[in-house]
């Protein structure tokens, strides 16, 4: 849209400068002047264009029209409220598995903007893999990211991504990340030490919890316990240590700055939700200028963010030049090849800081809530752990990549959660260019939408129990020996929560280990049910997405400490 505004503004200034400087007799006034011209040319040109670009446009010319559509909509507004009203992906969901379709459904978004949802292997392929650098990131987006991401491998497009992602291959490259198991462990233990603690003193006390969530009738050995907080905690300190080679110290501290910054920063507010509106539509200056608390807030994390990761890197810097610099954590190793100047690695930590530990944080307060509605599934993988693992009391043991990779029970759960409740329920790709997908002529500028809540949860890709949670897809059996790889899926394609091709997620292998670790240490130690039985229906969870999607109002499971391991 900006494109457009600044033809319109060109074309009116220069408009105002011919009619009142050689055709005065055609203005509608005698004695017109540049700036009264000029305003009444833009506003006219706005009109005509935003009439145009809102109704004629999309409904009498767009190249896309024949493609199938979902029924409804507003006629200026397209499917907006429905987007709107429910959680990112859920409207996808149904949207895939009732529109008969070849592979695209295009829908109408805020003000009619066109959006396309990929759904075959063969769209997805294109998207991701044979034609990825036809359809990059929206700026808006990328520019909105990037203020607390940092504009690295997540948000870099073309030959700069293909160098950024080269360099970094390396440090996550699985003969580095089974190295990290034992740090993954180390502080899987020390998470559930504090858990155990916290339970032991009573949990969050009745008079702090939320209102609806008061339940006077807790048991005496159990303890209500916030499960994405103590997630999020675990997993910034994970990625501290293994990913930077510093412990935040958040498992022992919630009250630590960064903890605190993230938590501040991640929660999602009314505020946030209006800034990323107003992203699509203004200058990133002017939506960054706007002042009100949210702008407030990201600003000093930025500082607070990059502040910490510049006095990581010349800590490891100095080692370095010393030749001192042994350290096994992604930061060393991405140095080591010294291709990296200091701001664009600061880029590089901020990137895997946020994005590496809010998600897996995501993942496991999904999880948590899984298990609690489905007590025989949490029942059945606390005995695989407590058979294969060592307890997290024994300090003197720790784990390794063959014997978390050989828990087929924990790993098909994992695999699970990351189908059902991908932390990343939506993701978009605009046209660099005229292009085409499956065929058909897409135009510069459309909005394709790669959608894993709905594409992990299609029909045709996974078989009718699509939309059940059901881990015991990915264990082997006679009619799929190969279910551990795949899920039962007709295509690769069918998982999307990591993406596929040169842009699927650089951190897949630390992010499923990390996550391993962890929910083996939960289960194995505690047992957990929802505190509101209302929750009992997943329908009754509120979920709010930014880029993640969780619970909007925090994940408070009733948490009891299972003895004998």
């Amino acid at each position: 849209m900006s494109d457009a505004l600044k033809a319109i503004t060109a074309v009116s200034a220069v408009s105002s400068f011919v009619f009142v400087g050689y055709r005065p007799d055609l203005l509608p006034t005698s004695r017109p002047s540049y700036i009264g011209t000029f305003v009444l040319l833009w506003i006219t040109s706005f009109l005509g264009w935003a009439f145009w670009k809102v109704i004629l446009y999309p409904k009498y010319f767009s190249p896309l029209r024949h493609l199938p559509m979902p029924k409804g909509g507003s006629w200026w507004n397209g499917h907006f409220k429905e987007i709107s009203a429910r959680a990112t992906g859920e409207p996808h969901i149904e949207w895939v598995n009732t529109i008969p379709n070849d592979g695209l459904i295009r829908y109408l978004g805020l003000l009619n903007s066109e959006r396309l949802i990929v759904t075959s292997p063969k769209g997805l392929s294109e998207v991701l893999t044979t034609q990825n650098y036809d359809f990059i990131k929206p700026s808006h987006v990328a520019k909105g990211l990037g203020r607390l991401l940092g504009i690295g491998i997540l948000l870099a497009e073309g030959d700069e991504h293909k160098t950024q992602r080269k360099n970094l291959m390396p440090a996550f490259a699985f003969r580095h990340v089974k190295d990290l198991y034992p740090t993954f462990w180390s502080k899987s233990r020390e998470l559930v030490a504090a858990m155990t603690a916290h339970i032991e003193a009573g949990g969050i006390p009745n008079d702090e919890l939320p209102e609806y969530q008061k339940r006077p009738d807790v048991e005496n050995d159990t303890a209500v316990l916030e499960a994405h907080q103590w997630a999020s905690r675990a997993t910034l300190d994970i990625i501290g240590v293994a990913g930077m080679g510093h412990d935040f110290g958040a498992i022992a501290d919630p009250t630590s700055i960064l903890n605190q910054t993230y938590r501040a920063v991640f929660k999602p507010t009314r505020q946030a939700a209006i800034l990323g509106l107003l992203n699509t539509f203004l200058p990133l200056w002017i939506v960054r200028n706007i002042p009100i608390k949210r702008n407030g807030d990201i600003a000093s994390a930025v500082t607070v963010i990059r502040d910490t990761c510049r006095f990581l890197i010349r800590e490891k810097k100095e080692k370095l030049e010393k030749k001192e610099l042994h350290d096994c954590d992604i930061l060393s190793v991405a140095m080591e090849s010294r291709y990296w100047g200091e701001e664009a690695l600061i880029d590089q930590m901020m990137t895997f800081l946020a994005a590496g530990h809010e998600t897996t944080a995501a993942s496991m307060t999904w999880a948590t809530y899984l298990l609690a509605i489905n007590p025989g599934i949490q029942a059945r993988l606390r005995a695989e752990v407590r058979e294969k693992l060592p307890s997290p009391d024994l300090l003197d043991e720790g784990v390794t990549a063959q014997q978390i990779d050989h828990l087929p029970y924990l790993n098909a759960i994992c695999n699970e959660v990351l189908r059902y409740r991908s932390p990343v329920p939506l993701t978009l790709r605009d046209a660099a260019h005229d292009t085409t997908l499956l065929g058909t002529a897409i135009p510069k500028g459309t909005r394709v939408m790669l959608v894993p809540w709905a594409t992990n949860k299609t029909e045709s890709l996974w078989g009718s129990d699509a939309r059940d949670f059901n881990p015991d897809r990915w264990l082997p059996s006679e009619s799929n020996p190969h279910a551990a790889g795949n899920g039962g899926a007709k295509s690769n394609y069918a998982y999307l929560t990591f993406l596929h091709g040169p842009r699927s997620c650089i951190g897949q292998s630390f992010a499923k280990a990390e996550f391993a670790c962890l929910l083996a240490a939960w289960v194995g130690r505690f047992e957990f049910e929802v505190n509101d039985e209302r929750e009992l229906d997943e329908d009754n969870i509120v979920i709010k997405g930014g880029v993640t999607a969780k619970p909007s109002r925090g994940m408070y499971l009733r948490t009891k400490v299972v003895e004998g391991w």
